[in-house]
């Protein structure tokens, strides 16, 4: 059922800070900010031979990742995404199997502009699970 990692997330308190240090220390090629107004977030993509770091800063004070920062003020990884085929398929397969999606249950819209959902940290091993149709 799963492909490729599409990206490990990481959340920043100042995602310019986060850009200088991918950008400066690492040599890495780091796109212009995205604002995901649906997603409560503010996110870049270092863009690596074979993945993505995705840096997300909160937009907004109800934003989920402003929660995961109050916990981690230095910011931290807060979540892996993996590349599905069929992301209404693998819902279904992973609901049957007692996994728990965030959120309504449908697909939302992502950062790459498809369908994505979230899994619960505690189905899979303590980590944020993010889907992405591919």
């Amino acid at each position: 059922m799963l492909g490729r990692l599409n990206h490990v997330a990481i959340a920043v308190p100042d995602l310019e800070a986060g850009c200088q240090v991918y950008r400066t220390m690492l040599g890495a090629t780091v796109s212009e900010p995205q604002v995901e107004p649906d997603h409560g977030v503010t996110v870049v993509f270092v863009e690596l031979p074979n993945t993505k770091i995705e840096l997300l800063e909160p937009l907004g004070e109800n934003s989920p990742i402003q929660a995961f920062l109050d916990k981690s003020p230095s910011g931290g990884i807060h979540h892996v995404c993996y590349e599905v085929e069929d992301i209404i398929a693998a819902r279904d397969h992973l609901k049957a199997e007692g996994a728990r999606v965030l959120g309504d249950g449908e697909p939302k819209t992502g950062a790459h502009g498809k369908p994505v959902l979230f899994l619960h940290p505690k189905d899979f091993c303590g980590t944020l699970v993010e889907l992405e149709q591919a």
